[in-house]
């Protein structure tokens, strides 16, 4: 297993999340989402975006994992569960992970999805839960392998143009 270094990130990480975020969506949904809308994607747009979340008053907690060198390899985004169906004073939501292409498999995202669930742990959460999309079965496989499991409960999204179902995962902190 890879180990990287995991930090906060901070408002100047904004335009390496927003490579990471891009490249990643292009690389694990290319035969779930279009491929022209994939290929659309604008990493400026995305860093600013992410430039105005991280500068915010109060931040959403983005733990960024980098090489050595410094350069961004993948991050995770974690907060209280935002809806009403989960006690958002126990339940935490991770609500982004991704890492680039290259270092699929490496140990980069269980380092960040288990520090992540480390932060979660600390601020006080139980549980967590998370979405992810129901025909990306490279990312069902990671979470499963981390001891998540679906708890049945479906939404769909639409993304790109096309409606496609996410299932909700949900983990105990504590185990």
């Amino acid at each position: 297993m890879r180990r990287m270094p995991i930090r906060e990130a901070l408002p100047r990480d904004a335009a390496a999340i927003a490579a990471v975020h891009v490249r990643s969506w292009q690389a694990a949904y290319g035969d779930l989402l279009p491929r022209s809308w994939l290929a659309g994607l604008d990493v400026d747009e995305r860093a600013a975006v992410w430039s105005a979340r991280l500068a915010a008053p109060e931040p959403p907690s983005v733990l960024v994992a980098t090489e050595a060198d410094g350069r961004a390899v993948g991050f995770c985004s974690f907060r209280a569960w935002p809806e009403d169906d989960l006690d958002p004073a126990t339940t935490g939501e991770i609500a982004a992970l991704y890492v680039l292409p290259e270092v699929w498999g490496s140990g980069v995202g269980r380092g960040l999805l288990a520090a992540s669930e480390k932060a979660l742990t600390a601020d006080g959460f139980q549980e967590a839960a998370l979405w992810v999309l129901a025909e990306n079965a490279r990312g069902r496989r990671f979470y499963e392998a981390a001891g998540w499991r679906a708890d049945g409960t479906v939404a769909q999204e639409t993304t790109g143009g096309r409606t496609l179902d996410e299932l909700r995962y949900r983990r105990s902190l504590f185990t």
